[in-house]
């Protein structure tokens, strides 16, 4: 009961925050998952982590509703029809973002929302009013910049008057991504160059790598976590390669007994969540998303996560304190990382679960963002802050690792704010990295408010509130201020 009356107590937390605080903590207060030993002590150490998805799995991390099927036919669980017109359609989806669950209690993924409001626009100032506004509703009322929409891959009215709104606005939520493809107008990608310098957003996703990867129209959600529309994640779990490799002293060692090992009991614990939110909760039987055919249990997944690549390969790299030598910069350290995540790959493909069904019984592999509190360690397979290359070098090795990723990897490019007048730039090397593999890559400009942390947007004033002893309105802000100080993210080398 001191955990409950700490959040209670808490000066800084607002009352809605609080209330989440609490029934996270009230999940954790019991203990329903069959947990072996051995699988408890990788978890103590860190090796193994959850990512606060709580003791007892209720409803899945990853939700991401099919919101076309939404507009086409309405709910009548909600009570709406399908929409008439702009308002309509703006109403309808504000209503039903509120009962969309999520691993955040907030939505994860808002829709293709150009697609979903082009039909109702018109080249006017009025439709202009009312997306911002949309827009502006959103960032206030879905307080957690894991919420995310898309836009694109074709050019339309929304899809501009989205850009124009948000370099407006300049808010941290939602995070956006552009579905880019060949096909994609430049002009409509320069203007979204010119939003993301300003705001951060939207990234920008290898549209054509992820159709190659998923058998049915996809979804952005999250940080850049690539998942099936009516479908999602049942769970998202870690491992932190960085604390496993300082378990030995030898790579040998690490790769032959201690990799396999811890694999295998992350890939049991992983069977447990969902097993346990299957058979063992009423989500998949009762849940009107279900109900009314806006999400299949059959587009579902689980995702197999891991931080620190680059940790663990320098821990083996002889001379590791010579940049020359270490993961980024050496041929022969970086092939070491690929050997990790091929031996990872290869273990997490030869194992199967039938529950797995979007993805043919077997785990997605995902190159986990980090968390607040990790100190000296990597997010996924990123070079880490302070020892990025030239862009150049550091695109053709970051696009190494991209296609063992269908569930998630990006790589973030912070620019002078001189670039601005010269975006064309920047597309260029958009344009490079997605010719080189890379599949999913965010940039901004050191003069932007709103800063992209990991995979997630803060403000950089909201930090500074915060830090003042201030309450901020979203709460990821205080992730965002944890990375600050453990990741070092404002030390990201500017590419002029």
């Amino acid at each position: 009961m001191n955990k409950v009356l700490e959040i209670i107590k808490d000066p800084v937390l607002t009352y809605e925050q609080k209330v989440l605080t609490l029934a996270r903590a009230a999940e954790d207060s019991i203990d329903v998952l069959n947990i072996s030993e051995e699988t408890q002590a990788l978890r103590d150490e860190g090796v193994i982590c959850d990512l606060f998805e709580g003791h007892a799995p209720y409803r899945p991390r990853y939700i991401v509703p099919d919101y076309e099927k939404f507009m086409k036919q309405g709910s009548k669980f909600l009570g709406l029809e399908p929409p008439e017109d702009l308002h309509d359609a703006i109403n309808n989806l504000l209503i039903l973002y509120k009962h969309v669950p999520s691993i955040t209690s907030f939505p994860v993924y808002i829709g293709n929302i150009d697609k979903l409001l082009n039909p109702f626009c018109k080249d006017d100032e009025e439709t202009f009013k009312a997306i911002k506004r949309f827009l502006k509703h959103i960032d206030r009322t879905t307080t957690d910049s894991f919420c995310h929409a898309n836009i694109g891959p074709e050019d339309s009215l929304a899809g501009r008057l989205i850009l124009r709104a948000e370099r407006e606005l300049q808010d941290s939520i939602p995070n956006i991504t552009l579905k880019l493809s060949e096909e994609t107008p430049e002009s409509f990608v320069l203007d979204a160059i010119d939003t993301a310098l300003i705001t951060a957003k939207p990234s920008f996703a290898n549209h054509q790598m992820f159709l190659d990867d998923f058998s049915g129209d996809y979804a952005i959600v999250s940080c850049y976590n690539g998942l099936d529309i009516g479908g999602g994640s049942y769970t998202l779990v870690r491992m932190n390669l960085h604390k496993l490799a300082q378990k030995y002293d030898d790579f040998d060692t690490f790769f032959n007994v201690g990799l396999p090992n811890a694999a295998k009991h992350m890939l049991d614990y992983l069977d447990e969540r969902v097993r346990f939110l299957i058979y063992e909760t009423p989500f998949f039987e009762e849940n009107f998303l279900v109900n009314e055919k806006l999400i299949d249990i059959n587009k579902f997944t689980g995702m197999f996560g891991l931080v620190g690549l680059a940790n663990a390969v320098n821990h083996f790299v002889e001379n590791s304190d010579d940049l020359d030598n270490r993961f980024g910069h050496s041929e022969y350290a970086d092939s070491m990382g690929v050997k990790i995540i091929e031996k990872l790959d290869e273990i997490v493909k030869s194992h199967s679960l039938k529950e797995l069904y979007a993805s043919k019984g077997h785990y997605l592999l995902h190159a986990q963002v980090g968390i607040d509190t990790d100190m000296g360690t990597a997010p996924g397979c990123r070079i880490p802050i302070g020892d990025e290359p030239e862009i150049y070098k550091h695109v053709v090795q970051a696009a190494k690792y991209h296609k063992y990723f269908p569930s998630g990897i990006g790589d973030i490019f912070n620019f002078d704010k001189t670039v601005k007048s010269n975006p064309s730039y920047v597309l260029d090397i958009i344009k490079g990295a997605f010719k080189s593999g890379m599949r999913y890559l965010s940039v901004y400009s050191t003069d932007c408010d709103v800063i992209r942390i990991t995979g997630y947007l803060v403000k950089r004033s909201e930090i500074e509130k915060l830090e003042g002893g201030e309450r901020v309105l979203r709460d990821t802000a205080q992730l965002g201020m944890g990375a600050v100080k453990n990741q070092r993210v404002l030390e990201r080398k500017v590419r002029d």
